[in-house]
């Protein structure tokens, strides 16, 4: 029996197993045996040959999002409006055929888009080119999950089921679990609070489905049993997630408000170009980039030409994104903007900055 009629008879079994608490520990096995046969699926054979053709790109710029969804749902027009690149567009499906890369310009900063070629159900087990897809979408900064607005709930649970199975976790924080495999001692579980969602048999017994008998696991939250799964598994991405509901003028005003005020989501229409600022500055704000200006010593700040980095970003950073040996070399540095109790503040090395501050850098 190969790896797909395993995990399609266990998905089988889960499927008319009642839940309830005398089934939750039978559940959890099965759990923890998907979601290792899905991981034997993923993880390519050993060959001495060529691999296949792939889709990934050099990335690029400041930051990287990559376009998601299923085909004709308007990838290649949003990569065209958005960016300088033309990207074949037609009223067929799967127009689309490889990873095409653009550049967006905004507030400064250079966001590499990628508009990848529509998947289909089942392309996390490899049907079309789907795995090749996902595997862009685990090197993104933010993944645009685009969605036709009159499929959105059908494609967004089925595009959401995909990227799950192969191990991407949207708009969701790693779960507080400290997992080290060890050479003898067994398996040493302490948790710091309750658990409410597993229990310690059922997570030995996972932990067991691996071949894990020597262990340190420390719990210090209260997960769920695909919480454990994924801190035990270890290769799990936790990416940020933009649901863009597409061809809004063929929606009421009532779907508009309604979709628009869900989470996470924006309703556009690139026909129309609607709503197209909206969806930049969410980009933005999603992405958490910080703009920072330099100036020199009596000189005005060069506002023309911004540093661009992640949300929380110090002194330090931006020492070393400007030269690696500025970091030894750096006495205080004088900052203008949010980020300052006073203007001019002067700060030191671990300073946090804020978006469009300006800073002065000065050396021993």
């Amino acid at each position: 029996m190969g790896i797909l009629e395993k995990i399609k008879d266990i998905e089988a079994e889960m499927a008319r197993t009642q839940k309830n608490k005398a089934t939750e520990h039978h559940l959890g096995l099965l759990k923890a045996k998907l979601a290792r046969l899905r991981q034997q699926l993923l993880d390519p054979p050993k060959s001495s040959g060529k691999g296949g053709e792939g889709f990934e790109v050099l990335k690029s710029g400041d930051a990287r999002v990559a376009l998601i969804g299923f085909p004709s749902v308007g990838k290649s027009t949003i990569l065209t409006k958005l960016t300088e690149t033309k990207s074949l567009a037609a009223a067929y499906e799967f127009t689309t055929l490889t990873c095409i890369p653009g550049v967006i310009q905004h507030k400064g900063a250079r966001i590499q888009l990628l508009d990848t070629p529509g998947i289909i159900e089942g392309a996390s087990q490899g049907r079309g080119r789907g795995r090749q897809v996902i595997a862009v979408a685990r090197t993104a900064d933010l993944i645009l999950m685009m969605l036709d607005a009159n499929k959105g709930e059908v494609q967004k649970r089925l595009l959401q089921e995909e990227l799950e199975s192969i191990g991407i976790r949207l708009n969701a924080q790693p779960p507080n679990i400290y997992f080290k495999l060890k050479s003898a001692g067994g398996v040493n579980l302490t948790a710091t609070q309750t658990l409410t969602k597993i229990t310690e048999k059922l997570a030995k017994s996972i932990l067991h489905e691996y071949k894990i008998f020597n262990c340190d696991l420390v719990i210090r939250c209260d997960p769920t049993v695909d919480e454990l799964i994924d801190a035990i598994e270890g290769r799990r991405s936790y990416i940020r997630c933009l649901y863009v509901y597409n061809k809004m003028d063929h929606m009421s005003m009532e779907d508009v408000d309604r979709i628009s005020r869900q989470p996470n989501s924006v309703v556009i229409s690139c026909n129309m170009n609607l709503n197209l600022d909206f969806l930049l500055d969410k980009i933005w704000d999603y992405l958490n980039l910080v703009r920072v200006y330099t100036k020199l010593r009596g000189a005005s700040p060069d506002f023309n030409d911004a540093i661009i980095l992640r949300d929380g970003a110090t002194m330090e950073d931006i020492c070393r994104f400007l030269h690696k040996e500025l970091v030894s070399q750096f006495k205080y540095g004088i900052v203008w903007g949010v980020s300052a109790k006073h203007c001019p503040q002067r700060v030191g090395i671990s300073h946090v900055l804020e978006d469009e501050d300006v800073i002065q850098i000065v050396k021993k």
